[in-house]
């Protein structure tokens, strides 16, 4: 029997389900893996990273080190330059602020550029709630209610860190898959992109009205999480090594990697595999890791 070559083994693998436990044919998916590609005489069958098995610890570096590199690269949504109306001109062609509440309001705001202009908005007599719907105006988003009945999952599908750096939190999980996340003055796009790979359902974004969203924010801190690492490292080097330790040490049965911001987000699936069709949400054996770089790019 002729023996298939790599990329024909490679493809193979995907058409029969990418991520499933590596069988006798499994091949290493670093693609300059310089040992026998065949599973058949190896007795380990994890790690996996991002669905590609990985057959050796050398393999495992090389392939965090690849995704980890692609991370970095990527563009940061945010950082894209969008024209906006200002939420004062929208305030202001709704008739809810009038031109003297707008003109007291930026006086307030140059004079103590500290705050922003919705706030001093409001301390010329604006109402919280039309701020609100101003804002999701401008950025072309729905407003949520943290009263709406919840349907998420019993684990946070966010960690802690995160939520709290970026000051957001998911409001509801559809049963269609949907995951709504909520933010309180403005969008962030990276925040939400991420959020959608690492968890596979589709991400909706929104506003929720300020003291609103202090209450749902402060709910959702005090909920489950799954167990979260903290990786600090002052070098890129560094941080390459302690992943690659990790992954070989957990053996995940899958794991994504991800960043968001100025960190990275590592999902660990060692129990239950990683949701394909959402929404499913594995309820044991996840573990998260977010990831910081002192000297980061």
């Amino acid at each position: 029997m002729p023996v298939l070559n790599k990329e024909i083994r490679m493809r193979l693998d995907e058409l029969s389900g990418k991520g499933r436990t590596p069988t006798f044919l499994s091949v290493c998916a670093n693609p300059k893996c310089a040992s026998s590609w065949l599973h058949v005489w190896r007795s380990r069958t994890t790690p996996v990273i991002e669905r590609g098995w990985s057959c050796s610890s050398r393999c495992t570096y090389a392939r965090v080190s690849q995704l980890i590199r692609r991370e970095g690269e990527q563009r940061n949504p945010v950082t894209l330059h969008r024209h906006r109306i200002p939420v004062g001109l929208v305030l202001l062609e709704k008739g809810w602020i009038s031109h003297e509440q707008l003109k007291k309001a930026l006086d307030e705001q140059k004079a103590k550029p500290s705050g922003r202009i919705g706030t001093w908005l409001m301390k010329c007599g604006l109402e919280e709630e039309r701020l609100t719907q101003a804002l999701s105006i401008q950025w072309n988003c729905p407003v949520f209610s943290v009263d709406e009945v919840s349907a998420l999952p019993a684990v946070s599908v966010v960690p802690r860190l995160l939520m709290e750096s970026f000051r957001f939190f998911p409001v509801r999980l559809s049963s269609s898959g949907i995951l709504y996340i909520a933010f309180e003055d403005r969008i962030d796009h990276s925040v939400a992109l991420t959020t959608e790979r690492i968890t596979g359902f589709r991400v909706e974004a929104g506003l929720v009205q300020g003291s609103d969203f202090e209450r749902g924010h402060a709910a959702r801190m005090r909920g489950r999480f799954w167990p979260t690492r903290i990786v600090e490292a002052a070098n890129l080097e560094s941080l390459l090594q302690g992943l690659t330790s990790l992954i070989e040490k957990e053996k995940p049965l899958d794991t994504q990697i991800v960043r968001m911001h100025d960190f990275y987000w590592l999902r660990l699936w060692k129990e239950s595999m990683r949701p394909v069709d959402p929404p499913f949400v594995p309820s044991d054996g996840v573990v998260d890791v977010i990831c910081s770089l002192n000297s980061f790019r």
